[in-house]
C-alpha cells in the first residue's frame, strides 16, 4: 500500500510556488502592520496576550487606531502561522528534497518562536510587571523585529527553491559564478541584517529623532554636540547606512561587471538599486517629516525588501556552478 510520502518528487510544482508567493504577500502585510504598530507606539494597546482584552474580537479595535494596528498585527501573525503550517504539510507530503522540507520545518519553528517573543514583549512590559524600566520588554521587541526578518528570509528561500528557475536550472543559471560575487552577497546580507538590528534598537528605544537634522547632525557638523544612548544608536544607524550602501554597491558592481551574471541577474540588480535609492530617501524623509508614521513604516518595510531581494540574489548565485 502506497504511503502519502511515496508521492514525493523533486519536480517543479507550480501550485506550491504560487502558495509560497501568496505567503510572501501576507508577510508583507504583517511587516507593515508590525512596523506601523511600532511607529505609532501602539504595542501595548492591549495588556494581555494571546487574547486582546480577553477576546479575539475586542471592543473598539475597528475604530481606535492604536487597537486596530496592534490587533491587526496579531491577526496577521496568526495567518502567517497557518500558512507556515500549510507549507510544512505540503512539502512533507509532496517534496522529495530534504533541504526544502527542512526549510519548511524550520519556518514553523521560527514562526512559533516569533509568537512567543511577541507575547513576551507584552507580558514583560513594565505596565504588567511594574518595573522601573522597560529594557526587558524592549529586548523582546528587538528580537521579535529581527525574527520577522528571519521568517521573511525563510519564505524567500522556500519560494526561490520552489521556482522553475531553481529546479530546472534554465540557461540563465548554467554559467559559472565567481566566488567573489557569492562572498560579496553573503557579506551584504549580513550587513543589511545588522543594520536592521540597529534600526530596531533605535526604533524601540524611541530614538528615531534623537538627531533631528539630516544629513548634518547639527548646524555645520556631521557629529552630534553631545552623546547619550539615544544619540549614539541613532548615529550608529546612520553610519550603518553608509556601510550597507558601500556593500550593496560593491556587490552589484561585481554582478554587473561579470557579463554572464549581468545577463542572468540584471532584473535583481536593477530592483535592488531602486530599493536602495528609495531607502536612502525614506530615511531622510523620516527626519524631515518629524517621523511621520507612514514614512517611518515604509522605511522599515523597504529595508526588509532590500534584505529579501539581496538574499534571493545571493541564493541564486550560490545555486549556479562555481567558477574555479
Amino acid at each position: 500500500m502506497a504511503t502519502p510520502t511515496s508521492k514525493r518528487t523533486a519536480n517543479y510544482k507550480p501550485f506550491l510556488f504560487a502558495f509560497c508567493v501568496f505567503a510572501l504577500c501576507w508577510i508583507t502585510l504583517l511587516l507593515f502592520a508590525g512596523g506601523f504598530t511600532t511607529s505609532i507606539r501602539a504595542g501595548m494597546a492591549f495588556l494581555d496576550w494571546p487574547l486582546s482584552n480577553g477576546s479575539v474580537n475586542p471592543d473598539g479595535w475597528l475604530t481606535e487606531s492604536d487597537k486596530m494596528a496592534e490587533h491587526s498585527h496579531r491577526l496577521l501573525g496568526m495567518k502567517i502561522g497557518l500558512l507556515s503550517i500549510g507549507l510544512f504539510i505540503w512539502t512533507w507530503l509532496k517534496e522529495e528534497r530534504s533541504s526544502v522540507r527542512t526549510l519548511a520545518r524550520v519556518l514553523v519553528l521560527v514562526v512559533v518562536l516569533q509568537g512567543v517573543l511577541g507575547g513576551a514583549r507584552v507580558r514583560f512590559d513594565q505596565l504588567n510587571i511594574l518595573s522601573e524600566h522597560n529594557m526587558l520588554a524592549q529586548g523582546f521587541a528587538v528580537a521579535h523585529a529581527c525574527g520577522a526578518q528571519i521568517v521573511l528570509g525563510l519564505l524567500v528561500a522556500l519560494t526561490i527553491t520552489s521556482s522553475r528557475r531553481w529546479i530546472e536550472r534554465d540557461a540563465g543559471l548554467t554559467m559559472a559564478v565567481p566566488q567573489s560575487i557569492k562572498t560579496w552577497g553573503a557579506l551584504t546580507c549580513v550587513g543589511i541584517f545588522l543594520q536592521i538590528l540597529v534600526g530596531a534598537i533605535m526604533r524601540h528605544a524611541n530614538a528615531g529623532l534623537a538627531i533631528a537634522q539630516f544629513p548634518m547632525s547639527r548646524p555645520g557638523s556631521l557629529f552630534p554636540a553631545e552623546w547619550n544612548f539615544g544619540i549614539s544608536i541613532h548615529f550608529a544607524h546612520r553610519i550603518g547606512a553608509i556601510v550597507v550602501t558601500i556593500l550593496l554597491l560593491g556587490f552589484l558592481g561585481k554582478v554587473w561587471g561579470h557579463v554572464p551574471t549581468r545577463k542572468a541577474f540584471s532584473g535583481f540588480a536593477v530592483a535592488i538599486t531602486l530599493l536602495l535609492t528609495a531607502q536612502i530617501y525614506l530615511g531622510a524623509l523620516t527626519i524631515w517629516t518629524v517621523k511621520n508614521p507612514y514614512v517611518a513604516t515604509a522605511h522599515a518595510l523597504i529595508g526588509a525588501f532590500l534584505l529579501a531581494s539581496t538574499w534571493a540574489l545571493t541564493l541564486l548565485a550560490h545555486r549556479s556552478p562555481r567558477m574555479q
